[in-house]
């Protein structure tokens, strides 16, 4: 079996790659580079001159190839591999007739605890969120911000008593509506600095969240490590990370308590298994991040089906609704706050073939957040 083609199709705000064989088995994969999707299908396509002509199932041997080809790396380039790497499991799977699970070591589970998405720009909106994840079966809600879904567009300005007692404040509302029934998930988006968030994390430690997420930028992992030494509650981080190394110099520091590897991004489901283990090795959870279309859903299933330590699923708005659910063929089904495992070959899930006619691309919008001075701050 030889690859012959590798197509890149840009449908609404995702990038799929899919990878033909002279077998008439394709895979199919998806790029977490989601800012950067342009520079990610052009990465695609210096990856294709060296893969035409391969044998799709040497995986690791493949990853290597890409990896340690050129002297420069990243995310965009990490997502090209991630979606080829993605592809070529669904490819393996396919060709054995069975799950990538299988491939990996078989079932640890027969479904997948998720979080739900809430979001809001008001308070009440994001506490009636809450409350509805509750009411729909939902035991986890995340991409929870205690600093509410403000539009970029509006300069940002609060003192910081306000930001922080206001914060903690947003959390307590949190847990008094869903009461302990519901883990809640703190999404802080990288805004604060060290000592900001070990104020904001004493001060939310009474209401137990499941974990604290990017309390601080990921640049450096010092910082991480000093917020986890000064609170009592588990911290979340890991979504712009690429490699097991960087994965490493986390665990080494104590600086999280679980790991958030995009399996889109951090070198799809070769690489995430061995951040998995690594995790593993530290007894630190694995939730996967996931904030794209329904086929990193189902590749994150592949990861969470087979590794011990899988803690949690990040499961974004809408896979139940259109574009979504029209833009695949086989979303994974969802009961009672659980995602089942499928048992369908490869990853499971299959392109509609008028999925980029139905939704063409959308570009992101370029844009970055202003303090009321005009300087940038993060969100």
């Amino acid at each position: 079996m030889k690859i012959t083609a590798i197509e890149t199709i840009p449908v609404d705000r995702y990038l799929f790659v899919k990878v033909h064989t002279d077998a008439g088995i394709t895979g199919l994969g998806e790029s977490g580079a989601w800012g950067y999707l342009e520079a990610s299908e052009k990465a695609v396509e210096t990856f294709r001159r060296y893969l035409i002509g391969q044998d799709p199932l040497r995986i690791e041997h493949h990853w290597q190839y890409m990896y340690r080809c050129s002297h420069f790396r990243g995310a965009a380039i990490m997502g090209a591999l991630s979606a080829i790497d993605i592809a070529l499991w669904d490819i393996a799977g396919k060709h054995f007739g069975v799950p990538v699970y299988q491939l990996l070591g078989g079932k640890c589970r027969e479904k997948a605890r998720v979080y739900y998405h809430v979001f809001g720009r008001t308070t009440e909106e994001l506490v009636q969120g809450c409350i509805e994840a509750k009411r729909r079966g939902f035991t986890a809600v995340g991409h929870l911000t205690p600093f509410l879904d403000e539009p970029r567009s509006v300069p940002y300005f609060k003192t910081h008593a306000s930001k922080i007692s206001d914060a903690i404040e947003t959390v307590r509302l949190y847990r008094e509506a869903v009461g302990n029934d519901v883990d809640l998930c703190i999404e802080i988006h990288r805004q604060l600095t060290p000592a900001e968030a070990v104020a904001l994390g004493r001060g939310i430690e009474p209401y137990h969240p499941f974990f604290y997420e990017d309390p601080v930028l990921p640049d450096n992992f010092d910082e991480m490590a000093y917020v986890a030494e000064h609170i009592n509650i588990p911290i979340a981080t890991g979504e712009r990370l690429h490699t097991i190394w960087e994965f490493e110099m986390l665990l080494k520091r104590n600086a999280v308590q679980y790991v958030r590897p995009d399996v889109c991004l951090a070198g799809g489901i070769t690489h995430c298994k061995k951040i998995a283990a690594l995790a593993e090795a530290h007894h630190v959870g694995v939730v996967p991040h996931n904030p794209l279309s329904p086929v990193s859903t189902a590749a994150c299933l592949q990861l969470a089906a087979c590794i011990p330590n899988f803690a949690l699923q990040e499961y974004p708005l809408g896979e139940d609704r259109p574009p979504k659910s029209e833009i695949v063929k086989g979303i994974p089904r969802l009961e009672n706050g659980f995602l089942i495992i499928p048992d369908a070959p490869g990853i499971g899930v299959e392109l509609a073939e008028d999925a980029a006619q139905k939704y063409p691309y959308r570009p992101r919008e370029f844009q970055t957040r202003l303090h009321v001075d005009g300087s940038v701050i993060d969100q």
